[in-house]
C-alpha cells in the first residue's frame, strides 16, 4: 500500500523573494503545520531593497502551508518592523516580487503570472465570501425571526436551501477542477452542513452535530497537512463543549464525539484515521478524560489505523489499569529543590493525605492548575489535613528557570524536578504522559485514593 501518494509526487521547491520598498529585511520561512510548525526552515539576513535571495524547502515539509515573515527596516536608521505573508507551497517553484509593508496587497506583492496554489485559493476564498455572505444574511433572518410558521419563514428556509446547495455544488466542482493541487485539499472545510429550521434552537445544534461529517473525503490525506483540519475538529468537539454543565457530563460527551468522529474517518485512508485517533487521545489526555482514552483500545488492534500514538495510548491504559484506588504508589526517590533527598515511602507527616502534582512551569494548562490550587492549599483547614508534592517534568534551560521562578511563590510545597522529564523513571512508573496530573494518597499508607480532576472533587474528598 502507497502511503500519501500524493506527496511523495512532491520534490524540493523553492521560492525566489524579490525584494522592493524597504531598505532591507531579514526573511523567515516557518511551516503552520507538522512537528515543527512555527520553528524557522529558513533565516536570510541582510536582504537588501532590490535584491534576490533564494528560500529552498524540503519535501518533506511538502505540501503545506506556510508563514514569510519579513523583519524590515524603512531606512538604515529604522528598528526592524515585523510584516507576514501566508503562502501555499507543493510541487511548483516561486517567485515573489513583495513590498513588506503591503506583503498582503496584490498590487504591492505578486506571485509570477503562471503560480497556481495561491492563485487559485485566493480567487476561491473571494467567490467563496460572497455566497457565504448572502448565506449569513438567510441564517440570521431565519434564527431571529419570531413566526417561525409563516410561509415568509418557509419561503426563506426554501431560499436558503438552494443556496446552500448551490454553494456546495460549487465547493465541489472546486474541488474536482483544482484536484492537482494542494488548495483543493482546504476547499472542504469550507463545505456548509445542512440546519434543521423547523425545530427549536437546541435542535439546530443537535441536527448540526450529526451532519458535521456529511460531504468530508477522509480519504484524501493531503488534508492532514492543512491548517483547517485541526480547526475544524476543533469546532465539532465545541459542539459538544456547548452542553457541557458538569465535568462528568463533559467527559461524557467528549467521549462519544469522539467515538462518533473515529468512526466516521474509519472509512477513510489509514493515516487520516489514525490523525483521528491522535486527535482524541491528545485531547482526553489533556482533560484526563479516562473513558475517553479507553474507548480507543478497540482502535489500537485495528491493522488499518496508522496512529502515532499507538506506544503512548497503551501505556496510558497500563496506567489506568494499574494506578487505581486502593493499589500502594510507586516509591519516589529524588532530591528537591534545595538538594536535600527525598522519598515518598519515607515521608513523614501528621497530615491524612498527600496530594502528588506532576506539572511543567512551561505548560499553561498547569500554570491554570497551580494558580487555583495554591490559594486553595493555603486555606488553614487544607494545609491542616494536606501535603503537596509537586513533580516538575521540565528539562530545557528556559524550563527550568521558569520553575525556579515559580516554586519560590510555592512556599509549604514539596518541590522536586525530574531531571528526564516525561523520559524519567518517576513518569514512566505513574505512566505520565502529559502534564498536569494531580494523585490523591493515604499519607500513612501511600495508597492511592483518587486521582481528582478539580480542586472542588479534593474538597468533597477530605470532607471540607
Amino acid at each position: 500500500m502507497l502511503l500519501f501518494s500524493e506527496s511523495t509526487q512532491a520534490q524540493d521547491a523553492t521560492i525566489t523573494i524579490h525584494l522592493r520598498g524597504v531598505y532591507e529585511s531579514k526573511i523567515s520561512l516557518l511551516p503552520l503545520t507538522g512537528a515543527i510548525a512555527m520553528k524557522p526552515l529558513e533565516i536570510v539576513d541582510n536582504v537588501k531593497n532590490g535584491e534576490t535571495t533564494l528560500l529552498k524547502i524540503s519535501k518533506d515539509n511538502l505540501p503545506g502551508e506556510f508563514v514569510l515573515r519579513f523583519d524590515y527596516k524603512e531606512n538604515a536608521a529604522s528598528t526592524p518592523y515585523p510584516s507576514e505573508k501566508r503562502i501555499i507551497i507543493y510541487k511548483q517553484d516561486l517567485d515573489l516580487w513583495v513590498h513588506p509593508i503591503y506583503c498582503n496587497s496584490t498590487d504591492s506583492t505578486w506571485f509570477q503570472k503562471d503560480e497556481r496554489e495561491n492563485t487559485a485559493y485566493i480567487r476561491f476564498l473571494q467567490v467563496n465570501a460572497r455566497q457565504k455572505e448572502k448565506l449569513g444574511l438567510l441564517q440570521n433572518f431565519l434564527m431571529n425571526y419570531d413566526d417561525t410558521n409563516s410561509s415568509f419563514y418557509r419561503e426563506g428556509i426554501t431560499e436558503y436551501e438552494k443556496r446552500r446547495k448551490v454553494c456546495n455544488q460549487w465547493i465541489a466542482a472546486q474541488t474536482k477542477q483544482y484536484k492537482a493541487l494542494f488548495v483543493s485539499s482546504i476547499f472542504g472545510f469550507h463545505h456548509v452542513p445542512q440546519i434543521s429550521w423547523k425545530g427549536t434552537e437546541a435542535d439546530r445544534k443537535n441536527n448540526l452535530r450529526e451532519k458535521y461529517f456529511d460531504e468530508m473525503d477522509f480519504s484524501d490525506t493531503l488534508m492532514l497537512k492543512t491548517t483547517n483540519m485541526k480547526e475544524w475538529m476543533d469546532a465539532y468537539v465545541n459542539l459538544f463543549g456547548e452542553l457541557a454543565t458538569s465535568i462528568f457530563l463533559r467527559d461524557s460527551l467528549f467521549t462519544f464525539a469522539g467515538k462518533t468522529a473515529i468512526e466516521k474517518a474509519r472509512t477513510g485512508h489509514p493515516l487520516v484515521y489514525g490523525w483521528m485517533v491522535d486527535y482524541f487521545y491528545n485531547g482526553y489526555e489533556s482533560f484526563n478524560i479516562e473513558k475517553g482514552i479507553k474507548i480507543l483500545q478497540p482502535y489500537l488492534d485495528d491493522p488499518n489505523c496508522l496512529t502515532s500514538k499507538r506506544q503512548a495510548i497503551n501505556r496510558r491504559l497500563k496506567g489506568i489499569e494499574t494506578l487505581v484506588p486502593g493499589t500502594t504508589a510507586p516509591n519516589i526517590i529524588m532530591q528537591d529543590a534545595e538538594n536535600k533527598p527525598f522519598e515518598l515511602n519515607a515521608f513523614q507527616t501528621e497530615k491524612d493525605y498527600i496530594l502528588l502534582l506532576f506539572w511543567s512551569a512551561d505548560c499553561s494548562h498547569c500554570t491554570e492548575t497551580v494558580g487555583k490550587l495554591y490559594p486553595w492549599y493555603n486555606n488553614a483547614e487544607v494545609q491542616d489535613r494536606l501535603d503537596i508534592v509537586a513533580i516538575s517534568l521540565d528539562e530545557t534551560d528556559n524550563e527550568i528557570y521558569s520553575w525556579q521562578q515559580k516554586i519560590n511563590e510555592l512556599k509549604g510545597w514539596t518541590n522536586l524536578r525530574a531531571a528526564e522529564g516525561l523520559r524519567s523513571k518517576v513518569a514512566a512508573e505513574y505512566y505520565i504522559l502529559g502534564v498536569p496530573v494531580m494523585i490523591l494518597l493515604n499519607a500513612k499508607t501511600k495508597e492511592i485514593i483518587v486521582l481528582p480532576e478539580s480542586i472542588e472533587q479534593m474538597n468533597e474528598l477530605i470532607n471540607l
